[in-house]
């Protein structure tokens, strides 16, 4: 599915208008009768009678508001509205709408001072339910001080909010919230999904996503050019290849692994299994020969490369006149140690494997420094560094790399010319040529050692049977939330470990292929 800044949405009404002739008042109107459908949706159905609160800002998400207001109390509810600007203000089609709701005998409370809030606070008291329409993709920076008292209050009142088109709060471009935020149990997003609402913290104050149509020409949308999506199953099973019938392991690929070392055996057996558990039809773990009897009997489907070792490390030397030309993918770094040789071992296979390289933990400490050493690489390049390393490659504090993922990670990826898998909650997939996709399964119980192995299996043995990198990038990194999503269920995130992540690998996969499509056209829930 894909996802949309501010402006981008802003420039899809207008095209609505412009070439289409779709008045943008009649945008608003389907606008304000989804929001109303989805309140009466949160309620079972059962809005007669019911006190619904709905507070307006003084922009075109109040006059979805005004709309919605209007509809509601043709449905029998009782609407409470406050209005959280000077009528002076208001202006357009928001005004022509609230004009009608008054001409109706709806009443307009209004929300400029102090003792207003105690309005609020009495309203919040008989209240089923709160319709958050105060602020649209336009808000940028702090809530005024009024304001942020009163979305606390609504906050601390434990009634459900429904947000129109975002939660009020949320920057609508890059999910921040630089002072106070609205928490929507749902979210009625217009159009199409906004940025905001699928990365954190926007996503957790989002609550249930659902996108509704409002007229926009489905074709207009289709060819515009839009450059980020939210990887969902629908559009991931896409990227699935098909197994021929007459097929034989040749068919699929032959992955190369270059890491562990001395006391990191399990980092190797865990990337190892995530690519044999991804459809791979041959691995060959070139590791030290000091740990190959404790790798051996783990992954037996494995053929291996014990390497001479320094130390019991892998150095520029290890590879010695080994072939690297079977292999059409490589994923080097996991277990593979920090010592100084570890970027001569580094260069040494970039310059050896003429397909797509994965390059993960102690590969990206190797490269951090010696960003150069992208430039030897035979193929694609497939980076998946957490925040953490992501600081180390870029010069910038962790906390940076944080505060703004979808820059770092898309900046980066078209400076280093590789598509960069920063990972973390909703993972974000970059590429050198601009797009983005930001990934939706995953929970914290994977945040623990051992889940980055495993997904770097994951995507070599996807790049290896021929994937592009992009593509290979993002599959794996849904697929492999998946069945940390699937592991947690079983065990409780908590519980969790990465072997269990492998162990849902399977099921992840058969749900994915498996997937039946249910999109209707015109309501989406995320």
């Amino acid at each position: 599915m894909r996802l949309v800044t501010a402006a981008e949405m802003g420039r899809l009404d207008a095209r609505a208008t412009e070439e289409y002739g779709i008045p943008s008042l009649i945008l608003m109107e389907n606008a304000g009768i989804q929001v109303a459908r989805e309140v009466s949706r949160l309620l079972a159905g059962n809005i007669d009678g019911k006190r619904v609160l709905i507070l307006c800002g003084k922009g075109n998400n109040g006059g979805d508001g005004f709309v919605a207001a209007r509809h509601l109390i043709n449905n029998g509810a009782e609407v409470i509205l406050f209005l959280l600007a000077s009528e002076r203000d208001i202006k357009s089609d928001a005004l022509t709408n609230l004009t009608i709701y008054q001409r109706m005998g709806g009443k307009v409370y209004s929300f400029q001072d102090p003792k207003d809030l105690n309005a609020l606070r009495l309203a919040l008291l008989s209240a089923s339910v709160v319709v958050d329409a105060i602020y649209g993709t336009g808000f940028r920076g702090d809530v005024p001080e009024l304001i942020a008292k009163a979305m606390t209050m609504i906050n601390e009142s434990a009634l459900p909010v429904l947000a129109v088109d975002l939660p009020s709060g949320l920057e609508a471009d890059t999910g921040k919230i630089p002072s106070v935020c609205l928490q929507a149990k749902v979210t009625v997003t217009l159009g199409l999904p906004k940025v905001g609402l699928v990365v954190e913290p926007g996503a957790s104050a989002a609550g249930e996503v659902v996108v509704v149509d409002i007229s926009i020409p489905g074709e207009m949308i289709a060819n515009t050019r839009i450059s980020r999506a939210l990887l969902t199953g629908e559009l991931c099973r896409n990227w699935l290849k098909r197994r021929p019938a007459m097929a034989h392991k040749g068919h699929f690929g032959h992955l190369l692994f270059a890491g562990g070392q001395t006391g990191m055996a399990g980092a190797a057996v865990l990337a190892v299994s995530g690519a044999l558990r991804s459809g791979v039809g041959l691995v060959t773990a070139a590791i030290p020969e000091s740990i190959y009897p404790l790798i051996v009997p783990q992954v037996p489907e494995a053929m291996t490369w014990p390497l001479p070792s320094v130390d019991g490390a892998l150095t520029g030397d290890s590879l010695q006149e080994k072939d690297c030309s079977p292999f059409s993918a490589a994923v080097i770094g996991p277990g593979m140690g920090r010592r100084p040789e570890s970027a001569d071992f580094l260069l040494a296979l970039l310059e050896a494997v003429k397909g797509p390289v994965v390059l993960d933990a102690d590969a990206l400490f190797a490269l951090a420094g010696h960003i150069e050493l992208l430039a030897a690489a035979q193929g694609p390049v497939i980076l998946t560094p957490h925040p953490g390393e992501m600081a180390r490659l870029t010069g910038l504090s962790t906390a940076e790399v944080e505060k703004d993922r979808i820059e770092v990670a898309a900046r980066y990826a078209k400076e280093w010319g590789c598509v960069i898998v920063l990972k973390g909650s909703r993972t974000v997939i970059a590429t050198p040529e601009g797009g983005l996709y930001i990934n939706s399964t995953g929970n914290p119980g994977m945040a623990t050692g051992g889940s980055g192995d495993v997904l770097a299996g994951v995507i070599g043995a996807l790049a290896a049977q021929g994937v592009d990198a992009v593509h290979a990038a993002a599959l794996g990194a849904y697929v492999h939330g998946l069945a940390g999503d699937l592991a947690a269920r079983r065990y409780g995130q908590g519980a969790m470990k990465a072997g269990d992540i492998v162990d849902f690998l399977p099921e992840g996969w058969t749900q994915l292929e498996q997937a039946a499509m249910n999109l209707d056209g015109k309501q989406v829930a995320l």
